[in-house]
């Protein structure tokens, strides 16, 4: 993976399984919150697979787009734009009414110091789409953050576990799961609680995070001593065929990769790859944020990039000066402040 252009045309790139979901799927796709870091490429590929599948479908994302060239990349592609503040009820009650939405929306990073707006743009946002779109099929992006610490011996936290959430914006994140619900249950609309921890692509993840640690000589923090990811390709085609599952009572999917990583053994292999000797701070504790994605394999199949080659190509990406979102996960935080 040598470039932007190159990543971009390989997150892209549908599966068989999800072209062969989109011929049966009926109606058009809105993409609320398409901006984000995720936002683009799942646009991309929904518009791909479209295309594949034969069927036609308009794809469109909603966003601010107050910054950049994203709006015309993704006119260019083919994707309907449109701006709108979905904080604003009138904006909200404007959009065009579809039959399947993906949310995205949300607000993590600068919630310390700002938590009204975190709760603003994490629960009042959703009742909002919940009313508007109650009767289309809902994906609503979660967290996994929503669950407490869990021993690493667990094997994760699997969806029967209750919720337990640590800090202002976990505590949002499940107030958004919650007011999706009530408005799921009251009209009936079919919905899926998509709880995500950490997806990568090679411009930001928990693996960018600790390759640039080793690169640069900083010290790689082990308090939080074990992690899940995913690549964010998965990730997006399990959220569009995700569609195909929403229910009332909402489902509720954990989605992740399938192993258990030591954040130890994460830095070594960048340290033998990059030629660095990782520093370490702090020791491994007992319980750490993981989930248990089972569920999402059975329905979907393990993903398609396995954890070797991510790091391979994290390493790569970091070693050739690759371009960079510049934004942390966090992934150390243990008491929920971002």
């Amino acid at each position: 993976m040598k470039s932007v252009a190159e990543l971009e045309r390989f997150l892209a790139e549908p599966s068989k399984e999800l072209i062969e979901d989109f011929q049966s799927l009926e109606g058009d796709l809105i993409i609320l919150g398409v901006g984000g870091k995720m936002g683009p490429s799942l646009a991309k590929l929904a518009r791909r697979a479209a295309d594949l599948s034969g069927v036609p479908r308009r794809i469109i994302g909603v966003s601010r787009f107050s910054r950049g060239n994203l709006r015309r990349e993704l006119e260019e592609w083919g994707i309907e734009t449109i701006s709108a503040d979905l904080l604003d009820a009138e904006q909200v009650e404007a959009l065009p009414q579809v039959e399947n939405v993906i949310y995205m929306v949300g607000h993590k990073f600068g919630t310390t110091g700002q938590e009204y707006l975190t709760w603003a743009m994490n629960i009042h946002v959703a009742s909002l789409v919940a009313e508007k779109y109650r009767r289309s099929r809902i994906v609503a992006f979660s967290s996994g953050n929503i669950y407490p610490l869990v021993p690493v011996s667990s094997g994760g936290a699997t969806e029967e576990l209750p919720p337990d959430p640590i800090g202002e914006y976990a505590q949002s994140c499940l107030g958004r799961e919650r007011l999706f619900e009530y408005f799921s249950r009251k009209h009936g609309t079919p919905l899926l609680l998509f709880r995500l921890n950490y997806a990568i692509d090679l411009r930001y993840g928990v693996l960018l995070d600790i390759a640039l640690m080793v690169k640069e000589g900083r010290p790689v923090d082990l308090s939080m001593g074990n992690v899940n990811y995913i690549w964010q390709g998965d990730a997006n085609e399990y959220a569009l065929r995700s569609l195909k599952h929403c229910q009332s009572p909402p489902r509720v999917l954990n989605v992740t990769g399938p192993e258990t990583v030591s954040v130890r053994w994460l830095a070594q292999q960048f340290g033998e790859l990059l030629g660095v000797e990782p520093v370490f701070i702090n020791e491994e504790t007992s319980h750490c944020l993981l989930s248990n994605a089972s569920q999402a394999h059975r329905l979907f199949g393990y993903p398609r990039v396995g954890l070797r080659q991510m790091i391979e190509w994290t390493a790569r990406w970091v070693e050739q000066g690759g371009e960079i979102l510049g934004k942390p996960t966090h992934f150390q935080e243990r008491q929920g402040r971002f």
